[in-house]
């Protein structure tokens, strides 16, 4: 696994009482790598993501694609031997930056040429993006559930405090899949926020989670449409972001039954604030005033 995280030297500049200061520090910043994902031999995509839980992002990437269903559709992940020819010595080495994936049942597969629908330039209209959304998926959205807004709240919280690459460089998002008494379940970092989700739907795949109808996800970012599909795809009935949540993002999980709280805000004294675009009957709002 590469460098989480690098060291650099800076110039430092300030404005104190109308004065301006300059100064020089070390800093640290969140290393950024791609990630060149091959299934079965073939090239399939190429990701910017810090390096670390390579094979959980993999393994998300796959399920939110609709490429692998199961744990058992992945027999193999592995990083790929002299996958560079190191210019000074004319040997191969490995960057720990091409991975390789072999399936099992490779009639799960489209065309290789199948273009990836998940970013947010990709040109497709909402209603389209929607539609190639729900022909993946394999679940339908719970309401049995409800939870109190101050359980999204006390997780918030809590993810500040596991945020370890956020601290030391500012430069990366965060995910979480959080149960329904505000334990997080898992926590990945990444400097792509859907990266980070990919990690923590990834590992649910391969700790045999899905469908994740008994918890929510957790977002340090803004929520996009990708983050809404790759949520949906996984089963999740609540998304909850730090940030804003886009116009596709709205109409995905207004469309789908998913509860999609945007701002979500904690103060450290337990108070905090959050809004709710879609379905908010999935918050316990009984004991509400006003």
């Amino acid at each position: 696994m590469g460098r989480v995280t690098d060291s650099t030297r800076l110039r430092t500049v300030r404005v104190r009482d109308g004065r301006l200061y300059a100064g020089r520090k070390g800093d640290h910043v969140a290393v950024e790598e791609p990630l060149d994902i091959r299934l079965n031999g073939r090239a399939l995509s190429l990701t910017m993501r810090t390096p670390g839980h390579d094979v959980e992002l993999i393994h998300g990437v796959l399920h939110g694609e609709g490429l692998v269903r199961d744990r058992e559709d992945v027999i193999e992940a592995r990083y790929c031997d002299g996958a560079v020819v190191d210019d000074g010595s004319g040997f191969a080495r490995n960057t720990y930056n091409v991975m390789d994936v072999t399936t099992a049942r490779p009639q799960l597969l489209p065309p290789a040429t199948r273009s990836f629908i998940t970013t947010s330039a990709c040109g497709v209209c909402g209603s389209e993006s929607i539609d190639a959304v729900r022909q993946k998926s394999r679940y339908t959205l719970l309401h049995s559930w409800s939870v109190d807004p101050r359980t999204l709240l006390t997780a918030a919280r809590s993810l500040t405090g596991q945020q370890e690459v956020f601290a030391r460089t500012g430069g990366v998002h965060a995910a979480a899949l959080v149960d329904l008494e505000g334990n997080l379940l898992v926590v990945r970092e990444d400097v792509g926020r859907h990266n980070a989700v990919d990690k923590v739907i990834g590992w649910a795949l391969l700790e045999d989670r899905l469908p994740l109808r008994d918890c929510f996800l957790l977002v340090s970012s803004r929520a996009g449409f990708e983050i809404a599909q790759k949520a949906y795809m996984a089963g999740i009935p609540l998304l909850a972001c730090v940030s804003a949540a886009s116009s596709l993002a709205v109409d995905t999980a207004e469309e789908f039954g998913m509860t999609l709280v945007g701002f979500t805000r904690a103060a450290e004294d337990g108070d905090g604030r959050m809004n709710v675009y879609t379905h908010p009957e999935r918050l316990d709002l009984s004991a509400a005033e006003g």
